[in-house]
Parts: structure tokens; C-alpha cells; sequence
């Protein structure tokens, strides 16, 4: 069972864990976790989930997957869907997640739930996964990650029955962007159990975004066990750096499966909202709205 609190409730509730009872058998048997690693974890496994889902065969999953799931169809854009994938990625209507215009506020980008880390240091264990993070292995550059030593991180955790597209949380630039080819593990809290490295180890693109007023911060999106393809919709990946963005602006989107967006914020640059400090060290993650904040700069 796994709880969170609710940032729009203000109460803690209980996450309806999409595919929960095969997540289970995956991660926590034995036949389960042997052939999650050598066989499901695979991005060719994670492809072919994805053709799946691109194919209007998948269209029949739609209706049934709204009912389970109480997703609130009046908030996303009137479209009529080809198949699934089309579905998962829906955008909200115009106005329905508004981004706070403070520049000195740091935006959710992601609608998701949150966990906060105030201060890292090159390496540093999660005390709720307790989880190892080598921030030099996590972007993949030992000399960027030597930027975000003492820092903030900010790991934001999507389900299958959420919002899936990201989104710049402040305006700035995108000054150079990598993709580090890996495995789809399962992000959720679950598969930790038997993959507590998932964020070392899973595919994920990393962008350095330059702000006016937080400094450098690395944009990170993992994939994860079934994630047909990141997209990066704003720009792409050959453009001639820098990239300028507005605050809000879309970044790109998850094809089907739970996935993950990690912030890291250059130390003394951000001061987070206090419900996520004050959760996270309960090991209680917060589900925020996309656009909401998540904490401000230190003289705002």
C-alpha cells in the first residue's frame, strides 16, 4: 500500500497502483525478479509495449481505464483518440493548470508526487529509498555534477493514471541536453526492493537549463518499465544550443508506463515549499498540480 499526502485535499490518501498485483510478482518473487531482469527491463521489451499501444487495438483499454481510475475527463481537451498512447499523453485545457507567474517561484513541471532532498552532497543516500546516488553517474558527467554538490534534488514520481507531459518549471535556457541509453525498471516504490539503483540504471535524458534566477538546474527524465519513448517536443535534441523557454512551456512527454522527473538545484539557489521538506522527512511523498509551487528563491 502506498501512501501520499494530497497537496489539493490536505489530507494523506491511498495510491490506486496501476497493474499492482503483476508489479508484486515481478519485484517480489523469485521466478518474478529473474525474469524482470533479464528479460522485462529490456528496452526492446519496453518498444514493443509501445507499438502495442500506438495500435487502435489498444483503444479498448480507454474507457474502462477512466472508470477505474476516476480520471476527471472535463479538465483534458475534447479529442477523440486513435488509441491508447494517444489518450495517455492528453493535454489539459487552456487554463486548467496554471502556472504561478513569480519569477522567483520554482514551478512543479511535472503533475506528480513529490519527494524532496534540501541538501546533497556528491553522493548521497535517500533516507526513504535508501537509495546511493552518485550524481556523476546519474547525469553522466563528473564535472557537471561537481556544480550541484550540497544542492537541491527534487525527484517527482508519475503514475500510469497521471498527466504525462513535463513541462520548464521558470524561464531561461536550455544549454545542452544528453540521452543516457539504459534499462526500464519500474519506478515504483515496490520495485525499490530488488532495484534500488533504478535511477542509475534506467533510461533517461538529461538537460542543463540555465536560469536568471536559480542558476544552473539539471532537468532529468527517467523512463521506465514500459515507457515506449521519452519525446522531447520543445526542441530537438540536434538543435543548436541555447534553447530559450518560457515558464510553463511543454518540454516534451512519457509514452505509456510510470515514469520519473528529477530537478537538481545548485545549492543556496532554492528554498522549498515547506509541506515537501516537512513530508519528505516523514518518507510521505506529496502529489502537487502541475504549475503549483514547489518552493521560491532564498531572498524572495
Amino acid at each position: 500500500m502506498i501512501r501520499y499526502y494530497h497537496r489539493t485535499h490536505q489530507r494523506v490518501e491511498t495510491e490506486q497502483v496501476y497493474g499492482e498485483a503483476w508489479l508484486n510478482w515481478a519485484y517480489r518473487t523469485l521466478p518474478g525478479r529473474l525474469l524482470t531482469r533479464h528479460l522485462f527491463s529490456k528496452q526492446w521489451v519496453s518498444r514493443i509495449f509501445g507499438v502495442f499501444e500506438d495500435s487502435p487495438l489498444s483503444r479498448s483499454k480507454i474507457d474502462d481505464f477512466i472508470l477505474k481510475y476516476r480520471i476527471d475527463m472535463e479538465e483534458f481537451e475534447t479529442t477523440v483518440y486513435s488509441n491508447f498512447n494517444q489518450f495517455f499523453i492528453r493535454k489539459f485545457k487552456d487554463g486548467k493548470r496554471p502556472f504561478v507567474s513569480d519569477t522567483g517561484t520554482f514551478c512543479a513541471g511535472a503533475e506528480a508526487r513529490y519527494l524532496v532532498f534540501e541538501s546533497l552532497k556528491s553522493k548521497q543516500t535517500f533516507p526513504v529509498k535508501g537509495i546511493e546516488i552518485d550524481l556523476g553517474i546519474l547525469l553522466q558527467d563528473a564535472e557537471i555534477a561537481k556544480e550541484f554538490e550540497c544542492g537541491t534534488l527534487i525527484l517527482a514520481r508519475l503514475c500510469p493514471v497521471d498527466y504525462h507531459r513535463f513541462h520548464f518549471p521558470f524561464e531561461g535556457n536550455l544549454i545542452r541536453h544528453t540521452r543516457v541509453s539504459g534499462e526500464y525498471h519500474s519506478v515504483n516504490p515496490a520495485a525499490f526492493e530488488a532495484e534500488p539503483k533504478v535511477f542509475l540504471k534506467n533510461e533517461r535524458q538529461v538537460a542543463i537549463l540555465e536560469s536568471p534566477v536559480f542558476g544552473k538546474v539539471a532537468m532529468i527524465e527517467v523512463g521506465a518499465l514500459g515507457v515506449g519513448k521519452i519525446v522531447q517536443s520543445a526542441y530537438s535534441p540536434l538543435d543548436a544550443m541555447p534553447v530559450k523557454f518560457a515558464r510553463g512551456a511543454e518540454k516534451g512527454y512519457f509514452l505509456f508506463g510510470g515514469s520519473t522527473v528529477i530537478w537538481l538545484v545548485q545549492n543556496g539557489k532554492l528554498k522549498l515549499s515547506r509541506d515537501l521538506v516537512e513530508n519528505s522527512a516523514r518518507n510521505l511523498e506529496t502529489w502537487v498540480p502541475l504549475g503549483q509551487a514547489l518552493g521560491e528563491r532564498p531572498d524572495a
